[in-house]
C-alpha cells in the first residue's frame, strides 16, 4: 500500500488515509467539538496564527487545524493541484 502525504499549509504534511473528515470550523456544533478535543490536548493548530478555514478530524482522534480551505485540501486528497492543471 503505497503512503500518500497531503501538504496541509505551511509545510505541514498529513498521511491522507488517516484523514476521516475535513470540515469547515464555523458552526457552533464544530465549535464546541474543537473546544473539547483542547481540552483532551488532542488538537494540533497547523495554521500558523493565521484564520483556520477547516478542521481535520483523523482516525486516531486527533483534529488538526488548517488555513487552507477545506475544498483545496479535497483537491489535494485526490490528486488535483493548482500547479498540476497549469
Amino acid at each position: 500500500m503505497k503512503i500518500k502525504l497531503i501538504n496541509v499549509g505551511f509545510g505541514n504534511i498529513v498521511v491522507s488515509s488517516r484523514i476521516v473528515a475535513i470540515i469547515s470550523p464555523d458552526s457552533a456544533p464544530i465549535k464546541r467539538f474543537l473546544a473539547d478535543a483542547r481540552e483532551k490536548n488532542e488538537v494540533i493548530d497547523a495554521t500558523y496564527g493565521r484564520k483556520t478555514r477547516a478542521v481535520l478530524v483523523l482516525d486516531s482522534g486527533h483534529i488538526i487545524l488548517s488555513a487552507l480551505h477545506p475544498e483545496t485540501i479535497a483537491s489535494r486528497i485526490e490528486g488535483t493541484n493548482e500547479k498540476e492543471e497549469e
